[in-house]
């Protein structure tokens, strides 16, 4: 029983394991529900209504903030609230972005190998028919054709003609 803790042991010291982290609660996200949502982001950011819809708040943040009685304004300070709104839409913005992109990346990876694996099939199926085409060819240019017979039978129509023409001369020739 010592020796089989001691190769157990033994394997166990060969391999690292897992890391265990007791300071920090352990969260699972489904990759793909992130993915999706990445992506319909990214699409959204990047259409011209987002770009309209965001210069509008600013617009109207600036003018409430410049305009409105100190009272009633909300940024006291020159923009610093606005600054820091964009700032924390810009640092959640980029690594959707990025998802999005590299998700883009991995399909277009995937497509482009299933294209490599279809041409390359398509060749090989080319080079087998040319091949093929080659071969019934051949084989066509070994078969007689139909000049090719009737030439044949017109030489051995000849040929009978002839044949009939001199033994009817020598039966009529005593």
């Amino acid at each position: 029983m010592a020796r089989a803790r001691k190769r157990v042991d033994v394997e166990r010291l060969n391999s690292p394991g897992p890391v265990k982290r007791t300071w920090m609660p352990k969260v699972q996200f489904d990759s793909e529900i992130i993915g999706a949502f990445a992506e319909r982001f990214a699409q959204f950011m990047g259409t011209a209504r987002f770009i309209g819809w965001m210069s509008v708040i600013v617009i109207l943040w600036a003018l409430w903030n410049t305009l409105a009685p100190d009272a009633l304004r909300f940024d006291r300070y020159p923009f610093i609230f606005l600054t820091l709104v964009l700032s924390l839409q810009a640092s959640y913005a980029a690594p959707l972005i990025l998802l999005a992109q590299y998700r883009q990346e991995a399909r277009d990876r995937i497509a482009q190998d299933d294209d490599r694996r279809q041409a390359a099939q398509s060749r090989a199926d080319m080079d087998f028919l040319a091949r093929e085409i080659a071969s019934l060819r051949m084989r066509v240019g070994d078969l007689a054709t139909r000049d090719f017979i009737r030439s044949e039978l017109r030489e051995l129509l000849e040929d009978l003609d002839e044949r009939h023409d001199s033994r009817t001369e020598t039966t009529d020739a005593p």
